[in-house]
């Protein structure tokens, strides 16, 4: 990958605030929006959902998803052109009080502050999702496959 993708590739998660996220319903996709936040090192992505959705229904029954992050329609002559990663995970939940979740939930409320009220509901958890690998498009003929090891290289950018 060259350097001028490794750095739309780092802004794309940095600056994008929702993904996609594809999860199996009874052996079928289904797909849906969540806010997420990167970690630092891009290993891991955070999602604060309820319990009561029902893509948090699905990881509980299938921790595979797919997690898809993509540029803002720019208005552009070719939408196709815009970059896009496309990533497969595992999704795990994240207890209250588990080791580093002060610091997530202070990190999540940075970046979506009206989000507090839904620390007060019960039904509401953090789940992390574990990049296995996936595909980035940055633009016409400009398609790499990632790794976990990619996506850290790139957080350094």
């Amino acid at each position: 990958m060259d350097a001028q993708s490794e750095k739309l590739l780092a802004q794309m998660i940095r600056n994008t605030r929702l993904a996609s996220l594809g999860t199996l319903r009874e052996g079928a996709p289904r797909v849906s929006m969540v806010a997420f936040v990167p970690a630092e090192d891009f290993s891991a992505f955070y999602i604060h959902v309820s319990r009561l959705a029902q893509h948090t229904v699905d990881m509980q029954k299938d921790k595979q998803v797919g997690f898809l992050i993509a540029e803002t329609d720019d208005g552009r002559a070719d939408p196709q052109t815009l970059g896009r990663v496309s990533i497969r995970a595992s999704a795990e939940m994240i207890q209250n009080g588990e080791p580093g979740y002060t610091p997530l939930k202070e990190l999540y409320l940075a970046r979506f502050p009206e989000a507090e009220q839904f620390f007060k509901l019960a039904d509401f958890s953090f789940w992390r999702i574990k990049p296995k690998g996936g595909r980035f498009v940055a633009g016409f003929a400009k398609a790499y496959n990632i790794t976990v090891e990619t996506l850290q290289k790139v957080s350094e950018r």
